[in-house]
């Protein structure tokens, strides 16, 4: 896929819808980590330091559609206006009134940030009239929002649309990941390990089976692990399974045997007696986990296993959590990976909110060559699904638009 980039379109006094992943966690409206905002700048900037006629557009959350106070972008706004030293003029009701009117008036120190766009049911839906209010006024469309660009939303793929092609590009986040991603799957320095965890194998499935094709090792931890170790004959306690997905994971052992790719399961565990913070727990010193226990996170033996594998790679990619990471009980295996991956010196990847908490509380993410700022996304770029934010904002169009 060829894209145009930031650096390829003429924003010289020109007017810009550009969209942005500003999604970060909120508390009673106070920012817990800006690290998505600090990570926009550079393509913010650029434009600014080129035209101040900008709109800049993001959702917050889940709000279903429903104006909610707690998913308010003004704090973002506020923050958006410490860094860049420049007035943001939070806009609500652009879905009613076009936004061409407050572009012609906008100071040379002033930029326009639009509500959070999932306050209207339209942007969701991928509406055709939502986007083209969006877009009243506006000459060229940038997105460098990789995190949504799996999403049809209107304002990921209709509004693009709303341009001619050579007016759309991609910013330096976008560039950047699918420069890091494209290293997975193309002339990859071996030995490469994949490292995947979680609770779900269908939400990997896609991705396991693409990357079997490049990888050498399969690292399986988490929740997921126990429905490969279930189908082995091994007996898993209480572990959660995924009873209806066995024969998914059957046909990823299946893979890996006949591309000679290595399948590490845990060989240890640390178990609870049930899925609560406070439940009593052990370390089960082996595959097996006895009846009315169940496997919450990788064990010691496990950790020293996946480490001298992880460090001694030359491509690794991790994606999901080694146990239930959010409880300290059953934290340490994701963040020994963390550790681990960040010793490793070949070139390394982590995608997905938990690998990417695990490797910001180990303090190891200036040592990954690439965090991914977008999970989802990520993932079904690495299955080779096709990503309708991307497409849109292709050279050629292969596909309406």
């Amino acid at each position: 896929m060829d894209f145009s980039t930031l650096l390829q379109l003429d924003l010289t006094n020109r007017s810009v819808f550009l969209r942005l992943d500003l999604n970060v966690p909120l508390i009673d409206g106070v920012i817990q980590d800006d690290t998505r905002i600090r990570a926009a700048l550079p393509t913010i900037q650029y434009i600014l330091e080129r035209t101040h006629k900008l709109v800049i557009a993001s959702h917050l959350g889940r709000p279903k559609g429903v104006v909610t106070s707690a998913y308010s972008l003004e704090p973002i706004g506020r923050r958006l206006s410490e860094l860049l030293h420049r007035d943001v003029l939070l806009v609500h009701d652009y879905a009613e009134e076009p936004i061409d009117s407050l572009l012609s008036q906008l100071g040379k120190n002033q930029l326009i940030l639009l509500e959070n766009l999932r306050f209207h049911p339209e942007e969701t839906a991928g509406s055709e009239p939502f986007a083209k209010n969006l877009m009243k006024g506006i000459h060229l469309y940038v997105n460098d929002a990789f995190g949504t660009l799996h999403r049809a939303h209107s304002s990921i793929y209709e509004a693009a649309l709303e341009v001619p092609r050579e007016n759309r590009a991609i910013g330096f986040l976008i560039e950047k990941e699918i420069a890091a991603l494209s290293q997975l799957t193309t002339d990859v320095r071996r030995p490469y390990t994949l490292i995947m965890g979680g609770s779900k194998v269908e939400d990997k499935i896609g991705v396991m089976l693409h990357l079997l094709e490049h990888c050498n090792r399969l690292l399986i931890g988490g929740a997921m692990a126990y429905t490969f170790l279930e189908i082995q004959g091994f007996p898993i306690g209480n572990s959660f399974v995924e009873r209806e997905k066995r024969a998914l994971c059957q046909s990823i052992l299946d893979m890996a045997q006949a591309r000679k790719v290595e399948i590490c399961l845990p060989i240890d565990h640390v178990c609870g007696k049930s899925l609560d913070p406070e439940t009593p727990h052990q370390v089960v010193d082996g595959i097996a986990i006895p009846a009315g226990w169940m496997g919450l996170d990788i064990g010691p033996k496990t950790i020293r296993l996946f480490e001298s594998y992880i460090i001694n790679s030359s491509t690794v990619f991790w994606n999901g959590p080694m146990g239930v990471f959010e409880w300290p009980t059953f934290a340490k295996g994701s963040l020994k990976v963390a550790e681990a991956v960040g010793r490793c010196m070949g070139f390394t990847v982590v995608g997905g909110g938990d690998s990417v908490s695990a490797v910001n509380q180990a303090h190891m993410a200036a040592r990954i060559r690439h965090v991914s700022t977008g999970g989802g996304a990520s993932l079904a770029y690495l299955e080779g699904s096709p990503l309708p934010g991307l497409r849109v904002l292709e050279k050629r169009a292969d596909h309406g638009g």
